[in-house]
């Protein structure tokens, strides 16, 4: 018997959470098949403040989330394991000139850590902080693999080429994205606030397909249900896909303390069936990153546990 078979013979998954790993999980980095990376970023953020706070929220919270997956039977046994929150990445200035030099130093480490998670055979995952943080993930991912396709749940379309000076601006992630060798496409779902010209580039790119929050509602308004439109969604997307998930795609009251957030969005359920049905076709996740998540003020009174539930699913639903 491993190591691994027989921590899995003695552990409880019924029990309150006796081990520090996240979800109160025993599994050594060895013995996980996925691994979190938490890179508490926000740098470029331009309206509320939070996100360096939302890996450490999210473990936190991870205790009390119960490891029944009524889609996975036994999915906790895959092995989850986040390695430590590098807090160097809280930055500590805020004039243009550092955080760009900053962005750049996130990006080489992001990319050297998902290297070395990929090169152990794991599947990697980015907790963020900001939306820019999985740039280095991404970039990894898609020289590994040599093609992939991305599938971004988004209030914004982040394909601004810069914002307010910030060359790798949260408002740039799928900009940047879309510049590197082997990234093939995008479909982006939820799209519901976006500037001129990133409705210029959505509209005239071709390796962009865009499911804007108000076609989708008004598609479903009009009697179209949602499985339809998430084969819509999924079809074109080659094999190899990588899910960048912004909190703020989902409902506001999803995701309030979220540093933008905006009215209209996916429920949690209707993310969670996209991905399930992404499964279903067929496609298996390389990667994935949940960013812009940010912990309760002391001004809120209560702490809405969805987002550590979309970091399990997302975790788990996969081949």
């Amino acid at each position: 018997m491993s190591n691994k078979e027989a921590i899995i013979e003695q552990f409880d998954p019924n029990n309150a959470a006796d081990f520090d790993g996240i979800y109160g999980l025993p599994f050594s980095l060895e013995e996980s098949n996925i691994v979190l990376i938490p890179v508490p970023w926000e740098g470029t953020v331009s309206y509320g403040t939070g996100t360096s706070k939302g890996p450490e929220a999210i473990y936190q919270a991870s205790f009390q989330v119960d490891l029944f997956d009524p889609y996975v039977k036994d999915a906790w046994k895959s092995g989850i394991y986040m390695t430590d929150i590098n807090y160097q990445w809280e930055p500590k200035q805020t004039n243009q000139e550092y955080i760009n030099k900053q962005s750049h130093s996130v990006n080489e480490w992001v990319e050297k850590k998902s290297n070395w998670v990929i090169d152990k055979n794991k599947i990697p995952g980015i907790i963020g902080g900001e939306h820019s943080s999985p740039f280095g993930l991404i970039k990894a991912l898609s020289e590994h693999h040599g093609e992939i396709d991305i599938l971004q749940i988004d209030a914004h379309a982040d394909l601004r080429n810069s914002y307010e000076g910030y060359l790798f601006s949260h408002a740039s992630i799928m900009y940047n994205a879309m510049k590197l060798k082997g990234v093939e496409k995008l479909h982006q779902v939820g799209i519901r606030d976006f500037c001129e010209n990133e409705n210029e580039l959505m509209q005239n790119d071709p390796r962009i397909n865009t499911f804007f929050d108000h076609e989708i509602k008004e598609a479903m308004f009009s009697g179209e249900n949602w499985e339809d439109i998430c084969g819509k969604i999924i079809a074109g997307l080659g094999n190899k896909v990588y899910i960048s998930f912004d909190i703020d795609g989902l409902t506001p009251e999803l995701c309030p303390n979220t540093g933008t957030p905006v009215p209209g969005g996916l429920t949690f359920e209707q993310a969670i069936y996209l991905i399930k049905r992404l499964v279903e076709k067929g496609k298996t996740i390389v990667g994935f990153d949940l960013c812009e998540v940010a912990p309760r003020s002391e001004e809120h009174t209560s702490e809405l546990q969805s987002p550590d539930h979309l970091v399990c699913r997302l975790l788990l639903e996969k081949k």
